[in-house]
């Protein structure tokens, strides 16, 4: 079986900068263990599988693999196979910005594309579930040991480690400076100890110093579980931002918004941008969006007999 696949680099206005990600447009005959095989031989922080949609609304099915396992719902995925299907000329941009819908593990997720000149420029996701949030019973020291960090690394301006999720789980590590950030190294023996039977065991560490002009916060996301050392750009996390910082503002009603670099320590600088609606202090949605890159096409031969694995 000859199986065309598209490269974009995603959360990026420029080529080698961001996430990249492979998408299969034409996936609907493969099973479940060639999409992860497929996935492992990209070696691709996630690995995007399309078929026709099941639902009259929807617009593409969509299947997300990392090296190691399937996801019901991720960021950079969801953004740029928008972006490609737009791009490609797979969804009607004549009327200008529009809406597709794709259909995830996590349900149905409108993404918006926005279009200049009859072009897509970028795509923004609306979160599908509402958000989710759990206690992390881990001390400031436990977690600076975590990230190979002295101790006062960990904590500030009132915020404490939290798991939150908008489909996919995280534990969130508020880190004290830009400095805290860059120096961060998963111990994997502490993090094996430590998050081994956790709700997740993807660590997002944020940072409210940052290193770009007008940006808001500085990130960084290891997931090791997921065959995935560390993320260039992660928008499943990204939205966390909403009820994690968001409903710690005091703000009530009304809509927050960040501008997120992550990458920069792997050579792939990423820029997210988040919004979030808060609705009697609490987030119910959040929004994360931004430019991609179309890199390369080809093709990938499967063997027939691994084809419905």
């Amino acid at each position: 079986m000859e199986l065309t696949y598209h490269t974009l680099d995603v959360f990026t206005d420029r080529t080698f900068g961001g996430n990249p990600l492979a998408v299969f447009p034409e996936a609907g005959e493969l099973g479940e263990r060639a999409m992860q095989k497929i996935a492992r031989e990209m070696s691709l922080s996630e690995t995007v599988f399309l078929s026709p949609p099941r639902s009259a609304q929807g617009t593409r099915r969509v299947r997300i693999f990392t090296p190691a396992m399937e996801l019901p719902f991720a960021g950079h995925p969801t953004v740029g196979t928008a972006y490609l299907l737009a791009a490609t000329g797979a969804v009607d941009l004549s009327d200008g910005d529009t809406s597709i819908v794709l259909e995830e593990g996590v349900g149905p997720v409108v993404v918006e594309v926005k279009v200049e000149g009859g072009r897509p420029v970028s795509t923004r996701l609306t979160t599908a579930v509402a958000p989710e949030r759990r206690p992390a019973p881990y001390a400031p020291a436990e977690l600076a040991r975590l990230l190979s960090l002295p101790e006062g690394a960990v904590g500030g301006d009132g915020l404490e480690a939290e798991f939150v999720s908008f489909g996919t789980p995280f534990l969130v590590v508020p880190l004290r400076d830009l400095q805290a950030a860059r120096r961060s190294r998963l111990d994997l023996a502490v993090w094996e100890r430590l998050l081994g039977d956790a709700w997740s065991r993807k660590v997002y560490l944020v940072s409210r110093e940052a290193e770009g002009e007008g940006v808001d916060l500085h990130v960084r996301m290891y997931a090791p579980g997921a065959g995935i050392a560390e993320d260039p750009a992660t928008g499943g996390a990204a939205v966390l931002l909403g009820p994690y910082l968001g409903e710690r503002q005091g703000t009530r009603d009304g809509t927050l918004s960040w501008k997120v670099e992550q990458g920069l320590e792997m050579g792939r600088p990423s820029l997210l941008e988040v919004e979030a609606d808060l609705e009697g202090g609490r987030a119910l949605r959040a929004r994360v969006g931004g430019r991609s890159v179309l890199v390369s096409r080809g093709t990938m031969t499967v063997p027939d007999e691994l084809a419905q694995d």
